[in-house]
């Protein structure tokens, strides 16, 4: 019998997993990792980047480099102008009042449709889980929050049409974290999934009876995760920056990039350490030479902030 691929479409980072043995196991992509970054680049040649190498260019190219796409799925333009505010891309109202994605390939500017562009990521899944297992895949289950609406589900099982997989059923995250800890076992219970990732933060109650999920209440915030930590990082540095030098570096996509990345390094590695040295050499210039950012930031800072 054909394959199954289960995948949680994330902010952030996308992960695959089939059914072995009536156990679920996670498959590694092409570059040997079990999770993919949810990032699309299209280079000046007119390549299309997926995944850690289209992460990997961001710096270089952030226009053009499209990540967080999540946040835009079955959403109208006018719903979103606090998340086009977080992404260096630019957001166009569609004709039919949806927020697309507009980047420049070969020259010529593209509009594409946010499904569109998780299609990509979901291509990319789908060809590596099919050189893993050596075996043809066309149908798949994918999850997404439990506080989305119908349009932005139908949009996901849009991208799955667009990347040639039929999209079996739509499932809500909670409901997979509590079968992936195998609590459809249990009789008549109440449990509460929290969910903590790159874009969100939200809490769901579901009943469990004879092995079926019914999700009581959902409730969370869909500005708080990993991204927004980045964010307030960034935000330290280039204040802190602007204080030392006078200089404004939010007006300078390459320069952002580049302290978003740092500011995610230093989140990852405060939660091991007490400080992180933050060291970006050469990120910008004025006339007085080129010009680096050296700090040092605390755990207690990041706690601060």
């Amino acid at each position: 019998m054909a394959k199954v691929l289960g995948i949680d479409l994330g902010t952030t980072n996308s992960c695959m997993a089939v059914m072995e043995g009536g156990d679920p196991v996670v498959l590694e992509n092409s570059e040997g990792a079990r999770t993919t970054p949810s990032v699309v680049a299209f280079t000046k040649s007119g390549e299309r980047l997926v995944g850690q190498a289209a992460k990997r260019q961001a710096i270089t190219n952030p226009q053009n480099t499209i990540f967080s796409i999540k946040r835009f799925m079955g959403r109208k333009f006018d719903e979103v102008f606090e998340e086009q505010k977080r992404v260096p891309y630019k957001i166009v109202k569609a004709a039919n009042g949806d927020a697309h994605v507009q980047v420049e390939v070969n020259g010529q500017l593209k509009t594409f449709s946010p499904p569109e562009i998780s299609a990509m990521i979901l291509s990319k899944l789908r060809a590596d889980a099919e050189a893993k297992l050596g075996e043809k895949i066309t149908q798949a289950v994918i999850t997404v929050p439990a506080y989305f609406n119908d349009s932005q589900r139908n949009a996901t099982k849009d991208a799955g049409k667009i990347a040639g997989l039929e999209v079996l059923r739509i499932i809500n995250e909670p409901t997979a974290a509590s079968l992936a800890y195998g609590l459809d076992k249990k009789k008549d219970e109440k449990i509460a999934v929290y969910d903590l990732g790159g874009g969100t933060f939200d809490i769901s109650v579901l009943e469990i009876g004879d092995g079926v999920f019914e999700v009581k209440a959902t409730n969370g915030d869909t500005h708080l995760g990993g991204d927004d930590w980045d964010a307030r990082i960034m935000d330290w540095i280039v204040q802190e920056f602007k204080k030392d030098t006078g200089i404004d570096l939010t007006k300078q996509p390459d320069a952002i990039q580049r302290i978003k990345e740092e500011a995610e390094k230093a989140k990852i590695a405060l939660s091991s350490v007490q400080e992180y040295e933050i060291n970006l050499p050469f990120v910008t210039a004025d006339a007085s030479g080129p010009k680096h950012i050296q700090k040092k930031l605390t755990r207690a800072k990041l706690e601060q902030l």
